[in-house]
C-alpha cells in the first residue's frame, strides 16, 4: 500500500473510533437513569427558620452524599425544596404542588405546618414524613394512612418528663404555654398525662409566639407554690422564659422544656442563666455522652462530624429530623423505586431502623414508630448538655 494510501486508511479508522466513541457517549446519555425526586417541604425563613435552616443543610448534604457515591440503584436523588416560610397557608400550597411531582415528601418543619397539610398528601395518597412533634400529625390513623413522623410525639416528652419528676419527688408543677399549634398540642398533653403520673397542674398559663415580656405568668405560677414549672414553647420565647425566671429569682423551682429547647444555640442565647434547665431530648444532641456500645452511637457521631465540619456549627434534633427523614424515604425507594403507594406500605412495615431520634418501628396502629424510651432527661451544665440525674 502507498504512503499516500496507508495515510487515508489511517485517517479513516481515526474518523470511525471518534464516531464510536460520540455514539456511545450519546448513547450513555440516553441511558442515564432518570432522577428519584424527594420533595421537602421547611421553614427556611419565617417564625421557624431556626427548625428549617438546619433541615435545608442537612437534607442538602445527605442529597450531595448519595449522589456522589452514585445515587439510589443508579438514579440521581433530585431534591425539590420549598420554603413555607412558617406560614401554614404557604405550606398547604407547597405540598399541593409538590404531590404531582414527587412520590415521596418530608416536612414540613413545625406542628402547625404539618397539620395544614395533612389532608392534601392524604388525598393525593402521597406519603408524607413529618419533621413535627404532634402526636396529632398521625393520629387518629384511620385518617392519616399517607401520614408518618420522626420526631417524637409530645406525648413521648411528657411521658418522659414526669417519669423524671417522680423520681425527683416533684408532685405539683405549674405549665405555662405558647398559643400556636405546638404550644396547644403540648399543653393538652402536659394537661392530660399529670393525673395518671400522680402530678398536680396547679398552674396554667398561656402566652403568644410574640410576647416579649412572660414575667407575668411566671409571676402568677409562683403564687401557687409549685415544685416545678414546665415552660412548653419554640423560638425566642423560650429563651424569654429562662431570662425572665433568673431575674425574678425563681431559680430554686426547676425549670422544664420543652424539646423544643433542643438546639445548643438556645443555650448560647439563653447564656449562664440556662444552667440547670431540665428537658427530654432526642439522643441526636448528645451523641458523644452516649456509650460506644449504644446502637444509636455511630449515625449520630457520623451525622455530627460531617454537619459540624461542613457548617461549623452544632448538630440539632432539628437538623436530625431532616436526616431520619431523608434516609427513610431513601430507603423507601431503594427498597420499591419511585411508586408513592409502594413507599407507604414500605414505611408502615420499616421495623428497626436506627436514626438520629431512636430506632424506628413503624406499623398500621403506629406512624411514629417511637416511644419515650427513645428520649434521654438531659440539663444544661456548664453551657452543654449532660445527662440528668
Amino acid at each position: 500500500m502507498s504512503r499516500l494510501g496507508e495515510c487515508v486508511s489511517r485517517s479513516i479508522l481515526a474518523g470511525f473510533y471518534v464516531g464510536l466513541m460520540l455514539f456511545l457517549a450519546a448513547s450513555g446519555r440516553g441511558l442515564a437513569a432518570e432522577p428519584y425526586k424527594i420533595g421537602a417541604v421547611f421553614s427556611i425563613t419565617g417564625g421557624a427558620s431556626f427548625l428549617g435552616e438546619p433541615e435545608k443543610k442537612t437534607a442538602e448534604m445527605i442529597r450531595d452524599e448519595i449522589n456522589k457515591q452514585g445515587g439510589i440503584n443508579g438514579h440521581p436523588i433530585e431534591l425539590i425544596m420549598l420554603d413555607d416560610e412558617t406560614d401554614p397557608t404557604k405550606a398547604n400550597l407547597a405540598v399541593k404542588k409538590l404531590v404531582k411531582e414527587v412520590p415521596v415528601i418530608i416536612g414540613p418543619s413545625t406542628s402547625g405546618t404539618s397539620l395544614a397539610v395533612v389532608g392534601v398528601a392524604e388525598e393525593a395518597n402521597v406519603p408524607l414524613i413529618s419533621c413535627a412533634a404532634s402526636h396529632k400529625i398521625v393520629t387518629p390513623i384511620e385518617s392519616r394512612k399517607w401520614i408518618f413522623k420522626v420526631a417524637g410525639s409530645d406525648s413521648h416528652v411528657v411521658g418522659k418528663m414526669f417519669e423524671h419528676m417522680k423520681k425527683q419527688g416533684i408532685q405539683k408543677i405549674g405549665i405555662m404555654t405558647v398559643s400556636d399549634g405546638f404550644g396547644a398540642s403540648g399543653r393538652e398533653e402536659l394537661l392530660r398525662l399529670a393525673p395518671e403520673n400522680g402530678i398536680t397542674v396547679v398552674a396554667d398559663e398561656r402566652y403568644g409566639p410574640q410576647d416579649t415580656d412572660l414575667s407575668a405568668q411566671l409571676t402568677k405560677i409562683r403564687t401557687s407554690q409549685p415544685q416545678a414549672i414546665v415552660n412548653w414553647s419554640t423560638g425566642p420565647t423560650q429563651i424569654l422564659a429562662v431570662k425572665n425566671w433568673r431575674d425574678l429569682g425563681m431559680d430554686s423551682i426547676p425549670l422544664y422544656q420543652s424539646h423544643g429547647f433542643g438546639n445548643r444555640k438556645n443555650i448560647q442565647l439563653a447564656g449562664k442563666g440556662a444552667e440547670g434547665v431540665r428537658l427530654p431530648l432526642a439522643r441526636v444532641n448528645i451523641g458523644p455522652l452516649l456509650a460506644d456500645d449504644h446502637p444509636q452511637k455511630k449515625v449520630i457521631m457520623e451525622y455530627t462530624k460531617a454537619y459540624e465540619a461542613q457548617f461549623k456549627e452544632p448538630v440539632s434534633s432539628f437538623g436530625g429530623h431532616a436526616w431520619d427523614s431523608m434516609h427513610l424515604a431513601m430507603a423507601a425507594l431503594k427498597a420499591v423505586g419511585p411508586d408513592a403507594a409502594k413507599i407507604r406500605d414500605f414505611l408502615e412495615n420499616t421495623k428497626g431502623f436506627v436514626g438520629q431520634h431512636g430506632t424506628f418501628n413503624f406499623s398500621a396502629q403506629d406512624h411514629n414508630g417511637l416511644s419515650k424510651e427513645d428520649l434521654e432527661m438531659v440539663v444544661v451544665k456548664d453551657g452543654d448538655w449532660a445527662l440528668a440525674k
